[in-house]
């Protein structure tokens, strides 16, 4: 199918414990949202945005109602030391959508877990292209020289 959109802006990525997210368990505490938020503006985001977009099921009006909702700048992404990942937690249409009148778009509830499916879908693309395509971080370390061989 695919989507023919512009990308939104990258979300800033806010300063919290991932421990108050129900769905994340990370162990550590060096989250790197400030250079995940570089790369995310260096693009990460757009990259990861063009593959998604080639893929989605999300219709163009259904875009629009996320990104109307604000539902791009509100992801959250950090880095988890001990499972070697970009962990994320993608936004979603609460479920008391109905009773909160949030958009004259959102009419069913196969529309609002299609734009939640998608997002949850879109977190996972650009942790992917984090971790695959922009992350290095192993090549901060160098080792000294007088080491050992053994």
């Amino acid at each position: 199918m695919g989507l023919n959109v512009d990308a939104p802006e990258p979300p800033e990525l806010p300063e919290v414990d991932t421990g108050e997210y129900d769905d994340v368990d990370v162990q550590g505490t060096e989250y790197r949202r400030e250079e995940l938020e570089e790369l995310l503006a260096d693009g990460a985001w757009d990259d990861a945005f063009d593959e998604w977009a080639a893929h989605t099921d999300l219709d163009a009006e259904e875009f629009a109602v996320a990104e109307e909702l604000g539902l791009f700048a509100e992801f959250d992404f950090f880095w988890d030391d001990f499972a070697d990942r970009v962990g994320y937690h993608a936004p979603g249409i609460p479920e008391d959508w109905r009773e909160r009148e949030l958009h004259p778009e959102l009419n069913s509830w196969e529309t609002v877990s299609g734009i939640n499916a998608a997002l949850a879908e879109f977190g996972d693309t650009v942790s992917r292209t984090l971790k695959e395509e922009y992350i290095d971080w192993e090549a901060e370390y160098e080792a000294p020289d007088d080491l050992p061989d053994f």
